[in-house]
């Protein structure tokens, strides 16, 4: 049977967040981010502030050179939240299956459903831009990278259908790194090649892409014909995983903080592992003695279930929110974003993958032993410092 798979992306989701709250910033070039003052970067950019040349994940006091009238919002996460659930109760309303993999994209399997993907699709934009007044983009195609790619093309507020049959010559004139696994380094070393674009690399020899990249040199070429088969999976519902704790007596010092982190971090590391997760979002959590409760969030340059990356995002998130070294009542790492694993080819480091074999073993030595079997030198060293 021919599947129809719908994917969709809500657009600059925080910025429209922000515009359903603020009307008078339709037009205007803004984003919401964290402060340029410190290491703050852009989460989300209105599509008047790219035209500057801003995208999510720069940093904001760059953002600011490109366009020195941008307004700057600081994120207001329970309103995201709030507006991504009313979305995913639409989606689980019209469709029996739908995975989300993060606060503003999901996929639909409507395989079963009568009514043609394109009408649906239609259907639904429509009705959550009405009630929700929030503008989604939608592809339609026959597997989940088809419909992914065929939304991005269509972005702002489109809807691209790629029919059975077309995948391959719809994906052939696009960059290559519109293919999942295909980061910088992987695209520079095709390029050498001359493979630029998605069609050159259908037809790239299949030993050669094999040779460069071992079995996922095999998964390059079907994704370049456009052949995926992975199915649209309900199985993880979880949205986010989190690790917080209140201290009986406030931390005063960064070292204290960082200690603690990491501790966390291997933790969560540990959870997303077992449950075959990686995570794009790492957000920390800070309570005063006061009580006042800040929280932040930076999004990872790709998804991870490492704990030297979930470690690294939460130190920089604390040295941002904390700069003053003022004491901590409460401290705590959520992991949002959740997807099943998937990581961009980097063909000349192979590092994590060394790394993810020994957090497995000691995972393992931890299940069986118990979390403080092993630690790690850096631990030890702090404790004796």
């Amino acid at each position: 049977m021919k599947r129809t798979i719908l994917h969709t992306d809500l657009d600059a989701f925080f910025c429209a967040v922000e515009i359903l709250q603020k009307p008078d910033l339709v037009d205007v070039p803004f984003v919401v981010g964290g402060s340029p003052s410190g290491r703050g970067v852009v989460s989300s950019a209105s599509y008047p502030a790219r035209v500057y040349g801003i995208r999510s994940a720069m940093p904001t006091a760059q953002a600011l050179r490109l366009c020195p009238n941008l307004i700057v919002l600081q994120p207001r996460h329970k309103f995201y939240s709030e507006a991504s659930q009313n979305v995913m109760d639409i989606l689980h309303e019209v469709s029996p299956i739908v995975e989300q993999i993060s606060i503003d994209e999901a996929f639909l399997d409507i395989s079963d459903d009568p009514e043609p993907g394109i009408s649906f699709a239609r259907r639904i934009q429509s009705r959550i831009k009405n009630e929700l007044g929030l503008p989604t983009s939608w592809g339609i195609a026959t597997n989940k990278l088809v419909a992914k790619i065929a939304t991005d093309q269509g972005k702002p507020e489109g809807l691209v259908e790629v029919k059975a049959g077309e995948e391959a010559a719809f994906l052939a004139p696009l960059p290559v790194d519109v293919i999942w696994g295909v980061g910088p380094r992987t695209q520079e070393m095709l390029a050498q090649y001359g493979v630029k674009t998605v069609g050159d690399l259908a037809i790239m020899d299949r030993e050669r892409l094999k040779n460069m990249f071992g079995e996922r040199g095999a998964d390059l070429t079907r994704h370049a014909h456009g052949i995926d088969e992975r199915p649209v999976s309900v199985e993880y519902e979880r949205r986010s995983l989190s690790c917080e704790r209140t201290f009986s007596t406030d931390l005063k010092t960064e070292r204290q903080m960082v200690r603690i982190l990491q501790v966390m971090s291997e933790e969560l590391g540990a959870r997303l592992r077992k449950e075959d997760l990686y995570a794009s979002t790492v957000r920390l959590k800070i309570r005063r003695p006061d009580f006042s409760t800040f929280s932040r969030q930076i999004q990872l340059q790709q998804p991870t279930d490492q704990d030297r990356e979930i470690f690294q995002a939460a130190k920089q998130l604390l040295r941002n929110v904390n700069a003053k070294e003022e004491p901590v009542r409460l401290l705590g790492v959520a992991l949002s974003g959740l997807s099943e694993p998937i990581r961009q080819l980097n063909l000349f480091d192979h590092s994590w993958e060394k790394e993810k074999e020994l957090l497995k073993a000691l995972d393992g030595i931890r299940e069986k032993y118990g979390p403080d079997a092993v630690k790690k030198a850096a631990r030890l060293r702090k404790r004796n410092q």
